[in-house]
């Protein structure tokens, strides 16, 4: 007989909030900050010379992290867990609560290059298919002459990758020691990633931010700006790669709503 899942608040669940206060969606804390919130406290984390791991996190990851207690555990140990999606500003409303705003890799990635730039703080792009990481530190350059992007490295795809590329990886971002290390391996495979060899690297930010190296380099198109207020970038995102992303949005993603009414009605 299968187990009966647990409602969150009997799970135990701790949230690391050392930066800001974090909501619990589906047992989940995601981050009550906004974008410009968080490009603020990147700068302040880099000045004080602090680390900090970061994970963007839209409805999916959500989903698989109510159920699974490692990805959860990975979430909630982060010292930022950005909202990705409109929807879950809206759930933490339906749920009593609030978050300040959406943070997107596709927002946060281009502004805070800007910021990198005025205050000549350091990147590493690692990740994304070849060529792209390169493309994108050209567009940097061409945007903003002097901008100091350390290092560019694209590891071949694996599902999971062998000592030898983990060991390549990290020596690449440790002879480099960035301020910021972007990291684009899709998630939560760049998440996992990050949290696996955290200690090991030699950056003050560590943040996977999915396809934002693409999009950011104008390799791919993004959806129009009242798509993104309206909560509908998902839907442009599923028109460009309808393949790669009906599971995701079409299977995957609805079944946060059982999990939120169960979080919302299933307290005693």
């Amino acid at each position: 007989m299968q187990k009966e899942e647990k409602p969150a608040e009997m799970l135990n669940i701790s949230f690391n909030e050392s930066l800001v206060p974090k909501v619990d969606i589906g047992g989940v804390g995601i981050s009550d900050i906004d974008l410009q919130g968080t490009i603020d406290l990147f700068s302040k984390v880099i000045r004080e010379g602090k680390k900090v791991r970061v994970c963007v996190t839209p409805v999916n990851n959500v989903v698989w992290a109510s159920k699974d207690p490692v990805l959860r555990e990975l979430y909630n140990s982060a010292d930022l867990t950005l909202c990705d999606g409109v929807p879950l500003i809206w759930m933490a409303k339906f749920l009593g609560s609030s978050i300040k705003g959406r943070v997107t890799g596709l927002d946060l990635l281009p502004a805070f290059a800007q910021t990198c730039h005025q205050e000549g703080f350091t990147m590493f792009l690692l990740g994304a298919k070849e060529g792209v990481g390169e493309e994108l530190k050209r567009k940097f350059e061409a945007l903003y002459p002097g901008i100091k992007v350390l290092g560019v490295y694209s590891p071949p795809f694996a599902e999971k990758f062998s000592k030898e590329e983990n060991e390549k990886m990290i020596s690449l971002v440790n002879a480099a020691k960035p301020d910021i290390l972007w990291v684009s391996l899709t998630a939560p495979k760049q998440d996992f990633w990050i949290h696996e060899h955290f200690d090991r690297l030699d950056t003050g930010i560590a943040i996977g931010v999915g396809g934002a190296f693409e999009v950011t380099a104008g390799l791919i198109k993004r959806s129009p700006r009242w798509m993104q207020k309206s909560g509908l970038e998902w839907l442009f995102r599923f028109g460009s790669e309808p393949g790669r992303l009906f599971q995701r949005y079409f299977v995957d993603a609805p079944k946060i709503f059982p999990v939120i009414f169960k979080q919302r009605f299933g307290r005693k």
